[in-house]
């Protein structure tokens, strides 16, 4: 089952209180106050798995809770902090307050790390409120609460190609020729029921991931079909591959269908670069026959069939070469020293 998305409620640990306490042993009768402060409680760390690819775990228990730490005790001894408990995400999983919406952070590549929910502060001892007027207090601190909040996980793929279509477009069958992938491809609408992610191999060692998206159909934005639910995965993608099949009765409407939901769902979606794929070229009678379709945004045209294996290593190549070209643009920005 892919899980894409899960709320959670976290509570961290609970300082620990601090002690009240004295110094008492033969020859220092008025010894003063010696009690420690209580340990910090646990915090609720979220981790990047790249083991992981579902939020599945979520669905099933939905309350955690850090452990607290300890009290304070005599002879200035500080309480043990409670234990960080942490619980692994996919990469690619964005994180926010359940409640306000606020956004709390994103976990992208494996191994980052990221606080949910901190842990209390330990209260403080007597022996931290001994002063030259007030030698033996009798004060101390009850740790803080640890903090409590409901967490919503969102789980959006990362890939460096996205294929958008309608159903029986061709997705599956392209992602099953051109990869290990093996999605689920029939002759059916809506075969492919969850993403599926597939990593092309080219010469000299070079790689990049395709995700293939379920169907979207009119209406998508609004909820309809499956396109909807699993829009958001193709947010995080380099390029897209926008797939029309060479049999669908009018080629320039199903473009221009595929441009209007990426829109409505999200303007910045389909300010994406992309590129126009016909699918199926082995229905065609004459193979050099492109349907007229007015696409002045795609950076590239390409008609390939999966099946006999026509066209597609000059799609590979120019997918790879756009995320490529892309993913450098990214990380030169990224480095780009502010301006003053």
């Amino acid at each position: 089952m892919f899980v894409d998305r899960a709320v959670v409620e976290l509570t961290a640990g609970t300082g620990g209180s601090g002690a009240e306490s004295f110094r008492r042993e033969s020859g220092v009768p008025r010894g003063g106050p010696n009690g420690g402060d209580g340990g910090r409680g646990g915090d609720i760390v979220l981790v990047a798995d790249d083991q992981l690819s579902t939020l599945l775990d979520y669905s099933y228990r939905r309350h955690y809770k850090a452990t607290r730490g300890q009290h304070g005790m005599g002879s200035n001894k500080t309480g043990r902090a409670g234990e960080d408990l942490e619980l692994k995400v996919p990469p690619g999983t964005v994180v926010r307050d359940a409640d306000s919406g606020e956004l709390i952070g994103e976990l992208l590549e494996p191994g980052d790390r990221l606080v949910a929910a901190k842990g209390g502060r330990g209260g403080r001892g007597n022996a931290r409120f001994a002063t030259s007027t007030q030698q033996a207090p009798r004060r101390w601190e009850p740790g803080e609460e640890g903090e409590e909040r409901r967490v919503e996980l969102v789980l959006k793929l990362i890939a460096d190609v996205g294929l958008v279509g309608e159903p029986n477009a061709g997705k599956s069958t392209f992602l099953s020729v051109v990869t290990r992938a093996r999605p689920k491809v029939a002759d059916y609408p809506f075969t492919t029921l969850t993403p599926n992610l597939g990593v092309v191999e080219l010469s000299d060692f070079r790689t990049f991931v395709i995700a293939d998206i379920p169907g979207i159909i009119e209406g998508a934005h609004e909820g309809k079909g499956l396109g909807h639910q699993f829009l958001r995965h193709v947010e995080r993608t380099r390029t897209l591959a926008l797939m029309v099949p060479l049999d669908a009765e009018d080629p320039a409407a199903e473009y221009e269908r595929l441009r209007v939901e990426l829109e409505s769902y999200s303007p910045e979606l389909a300010g994406k670069p992309h590129c126009l794929v016909f699918t199926k070229a082995d229905l065609l009678p004459d193979p050099d026959e492109i349907p007229e379709v007015d696409a002045p945004d795609a950076w590239g045209r390409f008609m390939v069939s999966s099946v006999s294996r026509v066209g597609l290593q000059a799609l590979l190549e120019a997918l790879h070469a756009r995320a490529r070209d892309t993913r450098e643009a990214e990380e030169a920005e990224a480095t780009e020293p502010e301006a003053w």
